[in-house]
């Protein structure tokens, strides 16, 4: 039920208590850490919405009348459950600020968030972190489930109720062993998706992003995977075994491609295939990030 009015301002309560325990208004004043007319005028108002006087003030200080000692009595009890109110909720919140649940797609789980950790727990050795990596139609589903306080996807499509804001710009990249014939020449997009390639799962971002580049370069028809498996490492183990090719994360295939394991594919496309994309955090739309939701997230944006 709603608040009364006359008692929704606890603090002026709060300010007679303390004068009827010090014996004046000016050292009630030093207490709170405000000025004596400052709490002089929120007395007088208290009176003036209760109807009643609640302290005789004399040069020597001020005393309680017998309504305002009446008062003081009821209001000592509200005063220690607004006590109690503020340190129940304080606990909560420091039991919660004391953990960080987070959803990541795979490539940021894997390649993105092991050094955005490190400066996590820097700043908050205590903090314990649980980190779930999936596909990125998953990790939106545990957001909104509020099973975790934030989210990382890599995918182009987040459903309603979601916020997103960047923090990582990625390009995806056609791979091939080095024994495989594209290694030795570049390919039209045509072909690209004509092929049947060894890839993700179908909700994963990366698939999704890359169908997305395909239909936005013109494309109309792609064919169906060579492969599905559920990590990127199995993918490109599959791919320098001779498997076929995949189009995987930059991020995922920088050692591989500087030890010659595998060997990156130029497209030719008119209009270009936009392989790059954007890597977001999430979280429900309408809620704030604190705590360190929130510093993990400044994190990951720097």
């Amino acid at each position: 039920m709603p608040l009364a009015p006359l008692f929704a301002d606890l603090g002026s309560f709060d300010l007679l208590l303390s004068v009827a325990r010090l014996g004046s208004v000016g050292q009630a004043a030093r207490e709170h850490g405000v000025s004596q007319p400052a709490v002089s005028a929120r007395l007088r108002q208290l009176e003036r919405r209760l109807g009643i006087a609640l302290l005789h003030r004399t040069p020597r200080g001020s005393t309680l009348t017998s309504e305002g000692a009446l008062v003081a009595d009821w209001a000592r009890t509200a005063i220690d459950a607004a006590d109690a109110l503020a340190a129940g909720v304080g606990a909560l919140r420091a039991a919660h600020d004391s953990t960080l649940r987070v959803a990541a797609s795979q490539t940021v789980a894997e390649y993105l968030f092991p050094r955005w950790l490190v400066s996590v727990r820097a700043a908050n050795p205590s903090l314990g972190v649980t980190l779930d990596a999936m596909n990125s139609a998953d990790v939106a589903r545990r957001v909104l489930a509020g099973e975790v306080d934030l989210g990382f996807v890599e995918g182009p499509d987040l459903p309603s109720g979601l916020h997103a804001e960047t923090v990582h710009d990625d390009r995806l990249t056609v791979i091939v062993a080095p024994t495989h014939p594209w290694a030795r020449r570049g390919i039209p997009v045509s072909e690209l998706a004509a092929t049947p390639l060894v890839a993700r799962e179908a909700n994963s971002g990366t698939r999704r992003a890359l169908e997305s580049a395909l239909h936005a370069a013109g494309v109309t028809s792609i064919a169906p995977p060579l492969l599905e498996l559920s990590s990127t490492t199995a993918i490109k183990y599959a791919v320098a075994a001779g498997s076929g090719p995949a189009v995987l994360s930059s991020l995922a295939i920088a050692g591989e491609l500087s030890s010659g394991v595998l060997v990156e594919v130029s497209v030719e496309s008119d209009p270009p295939l936009r392989l790059r994309r954007e890597l977001r955090a999430v979280w429900p739309t309408g809620q704030q990030l604190s705590g360190p939701a929130r510093d993990l997230y400044s994190i990951a944006r720097k």
